[in-house]
């Protein structure tokens, strides 16, 4: 990993502001939501205290039967169609589990109109005023009032008007003649009807009888009767906080009373849009639950605080508004008295102020962390690509410094090692390569010359030692004969001087050879008649051995020094000659390259140790078999002075196996001298 990646790593750890940031605005808007859900608890819990003591719910409505609000005119003729926009809200009655029958209740200024619809497919029918009328399908409708109560039996023969016998003593106040309409189909019967509001009922009771499944005849479920109470909505609304809609609930959801509205237009502070709102829902109001559609103007309640506060636990709901990025907060109190819960209380509060707060909180939180992010990262960013550029300075030069062999040439830019003037902790460091370099290089010059220092200061020791054996020889052979047992150790002693000036010539020979090689003037030649001379020459001196010369076609100029290339494949030649076979073969060629031309030698013969592959081209490197006495000794200067050719051209020198095992292949790969400038 790159610098640069490192310190951007360190960059994105200040994603942990941002990140810390919106946990403490989401805290905070839970901690202000809390806060207002116990605040309008509070209010719900002293309304329905005030309700109790005033008596505005009766114990007796828990299961009332509840008379809605007539949205439109409706015709008594038996058939449901006006009933359509109430027949969501329609009430079970009768002794089956889910009631026999469905009753719908109604009323206007003037009448209070009934509808039941009764499941019946195997009819028994009969007249009201038949003597077999209760042995037939009928219902029974019982009037109360504070004067009494009243029954009536309505049963009809036949689709359409009828008259409801009483069953009962006639009672003050109570209608001695009720007129319905009957409607029937395959699948039951349907009766209508509607009574004068004067009649100021306070109980209704209705029941279905089937006689094929028989039962009481005159049952009926009477009940209570429960309409929305416009006295008791305007005490509520004297009890009920400021900007809250209050809903009073009877047990079991149906609404006695209602003030105030919930005001989710914009405020003051404006509507946020689309992303304020989808940024508040989706990272901070993750408990706010779908929004309640529809269950403003319905009469009836059944949500999930409704039924926990039936159930007499106290509640309060976090909801999405139906208008964009509106909140609605909910507080559901069971009204209690002596233990039995009559009704419910239901507080609700719109509210566009903690979204709105907790957004604004949120998103300026998150644009000063992005922002310092940003400029953080910015800066670590220059800072590393400087740092990076700065390194890359010092890696150039010291790779420039440094030849293929590990020598030093001291070439740096401007003539020293780069921002050496450097404050910092770069420049201490560039200030010790420039002070390495220097020893390092002088150290370099020192063993460079040390071959012909050396080659100097033995050339006297070993002419002493020479002409020492010589006059040793010639006074022993003077006195007598030179006795036999003496005899191997002085020719050992004229061999061992023999190899110190061999190996004295050839350290002087290196030094005139890297001058003479420095020294070479280029020019621009064809390779490929430089190496077919050479090839052609080389026929003559290899013996049984084959020779093949593989050149390109077209002609491959480079400005080189001719007499250093051919220098070197002689040097090539003479080392592929020791090793390869009496018959083996040898195979010279010349190929382009982009960045100049290689010239290939390979031979036939052992593989290179995997050891030597670095260090071939080294001064004083051989492979060849020691020489027996007296032979020449291999100094192993042929391939330094191959490496010194390729060098001075710009190249390197390479050896390897060939992929078949067959033998061995050395390559100089030249790139051409410099051009003088005049």
């Amino acid at each position: 990993m790159s610098l640069r990646q490192k310190l951007l790593l360190v960059a994105l750890c200040t994603l942990a502001l941002p990140v810390a940031g919106w946990l403490y605005v989401r805290q905070m808007e839970t901690l202000l939501r809390e806060g207002q859900a116990q605040a309008l608890l509070a209010s719900a819990r002293a309304v329905a205290r005030s309700l109790v003591v005033t008596g505005a719910v009766r114990p007796g409505d828990a299961s009332g039967w509840y008379v809605q609000q007539a949205t439109s005119p409706i015709t008594v003729d038996g058939y449901g169609d006006d009933w359509a926009p109430l027949t969501p809200w329609s009430q079970p009655f009768g002794a089956a589990p889910n009631g026999r029958g469905k009753l719908l209740l109604a009323q206007n200024s003037d009448w209070l109109y009934l509808y039941a619809e009764v499941p019946d497919t195997r009819r028994t029918r009969a007249d009201a005023e038949d003597a077999d009328a209760l042995a037939a399908d009928h219902l029974i409708l019982t009037l109360g009032s504070a004067a009494g109560q009243r029954r009536y039996l309505l049963a009809s023969a036949a689709p359409g008007p009828l008259i409801a016998r009483p069953l009962d003593p006639a009672v003050a106040g109570l209608p001695d003649r009720l007129t319905a309409q009957w409607q029937e189909d395959g699948s039951g019967y349907r009766v209508e009807l509607r009574l004068p509001r004067s009649l100021q009922l306070r109980t209704l009771g209705v029941g279905a009888y089937d006689a094929s499944a028989g039962g009481d005849p005159l049952a009926a479920d009477t009940r209570p009767l429960l309409a929305f109470s416009p006295t008791l909505s305007a005490e509520l609304a004297q009890l009920a906080p400021e900007r809250v809609q209050a809903r009073v609930l009877s047990a079991r959801g149906w609404l006695l009373a209602r003030s105030g509205r919930l005001n989710t237009a914009p405020g003051a502070d404006g509507q946020p849009g689309w992303f304020a709102s989808l940024i508040y829902r989706s990272l901070l109001a993750t408990r706010l639950e779908d929004a309640a559609l529809w269950a403003q103007d319905v009469p009836r309640l059944d949500t999930r605080e409704v039924t926990q506060a039936r159930a007499g636990r106290p509640v309060s709901v976090w909801r999405s508004g139906e208008e964009r990025g509106s909140v609605v907060l909910t507080a559901a109190v069971p009204i209690e008295q002596a233990g039995r819960v009559d009704g419910v209380l239901l507080l609700e509060q719109a509210s566009r102020t903690v979204p709105l707060l907790a957004n604004r909180a949120l998103l300026g939180l998150l644009l000063t962390s992005f922002g310092v992010l940003l400029v953080a990262g910015g800066i670590l960013l220059a800072f590393a690509t400087r740092l990076s550029l700065r390194l890359a300075r010092l890696r150039n030069a010291a790779e420039r410094a440094q030849l293929s062999d590990g020598r030093l040439d001291g070439l740096f830019e401007q003539g020293r090692f780069p921002m050496t003037d450097a404050a910092d902790e770069i420049g201490d460091l560039a200030r010790s390569f420039e002070r390495l370099f220097e020893v390092v290089g002088g150290y370099t010059d020192y063993l460079r010359t040390l071959a012909s220092k050396l080659s100097h200061e033995l050339n006297t020791p070993l002419a002493i030692v020479k002409s020492s054996l010589d006059n040793l020889e010639h006074a022993l052979q003077q006195r007598a004969a030179l006795p036999a047992e003496a005899q191997p150790y002085l020719a050992r002693a004229r061999d061992g001087v023999a190899r110190l000036g061999a190996l004295v010539r050839a350290m002087s020979e290196s030094s005139r050879m890297e001058r003479s090689i420095t020294a070479a003037e280029p020019e621009d030649v064809d390779l490929r008649d430089v190496v077919r001379g050479c090839a052609d020459a080389y026929r003559a001196l290899i013996g049984s051995r084959q020779l093949d010369c593989a050149l390109p076609e077209a002609p491959l100029y480079l400005h080189c020094a001719p007499e250093l290339v051919a220098q070197a494949l002689d040097k090539l030649l003479d080392n592929a000659l020791s090793f390869t076979p009496e018959h083996g073969w040898l195979r010279l060629s010349l190929r382009a390259r982009a960045d100049g031309a290689e010239i290939e030698l390979a031979n036939q013969g052992p593989l290179l140790p995997e050891a030597m592959h670095g260090r071939l081209f080294d001064t004083l490197v051989s492979l060849r078999d020691k020489a027996t006495p007296g032979d020449a000794p291999h100094l192993g200067l042929g391939l330094y002075v191959v490496r010194l050719v390729a060098e001075r051209h710009g190249g390197t020198a390479a050896a390897r196996n060939l992929d078949d095992g067959s033998g061995v292949a050395f390559s100089l790969q030249l790139h051409g001298m410099p051009r003088q400038r005049l």
